[in-house]
């Protein structure tokens, strides 16, 4: 496997919104009211999922002979207080919240179709990045109909 700066960039950056977007849904998951407590699990799930990602994304920048980053990204860390800020002056419903959820889910979906753009990736790292989009458009889809759901009613 080549290694390329370009390659352990859009690594590290896909490293940074996966955990971005675990926190993301581990602060939902803890800021559920008794009411919206149903998307417990399924916020919990995402994350994890986000931290499998994390995991395999490491793997990957660690066999290019480099460090994985560690962190969030800085918007991400905007985002969350502004779900914070948006839960204070009542902003916590059920629509919002998924709607805030899909937001991020957006976000992430942009990074990645972003990073499979890049011609300097290996065929592994394609594979193994398809497979994550994969699963993002998956719990984004999911997300999205849930919120429909509610927002019918």
């Amino acid at each position: 496997m080549e290694n390329t700066p370009k390659t352990v960039e859009v690594l590290n950056d896909l490293i940074q919104i996966n955990n971005d977007r675990a926190d993301g849904f581990e602060k939902a998951a803890k800021d559920l009211s008794e009411e919206n407590i149903d998307l417990k699990a399924v916020f919990e799930k995402l994350a994890t999922g986000s931290r499998e990602n994390v995991t395999e994304l490491a793997g990957l920048v660690g066999r290019q002979g480099e460090d994985p980053t560690v962190g969030n990204t800085i918007l991400g860390t905007i985002h969350r207080a502004w779900i914070d800020i948006k839960a204070s002056f009542g902003g916590d419903d059920r629509h919002s919240i998924l709607e805030e959820c899909e937001r991020g889910e957006d976000a992430i979906k942009k990074a990645y179709r972003e990073a499979l753009s890049e011609n300097e990736l290996g065929e592994q790292i394609r594979t193994v990045l398809l497979k994550q989009q994969d699963g993002i458009n998956a719990s984004h889809d999911s997300i999205k109909a849930l919120r429909d759901a509610h927002k019918a009613i």
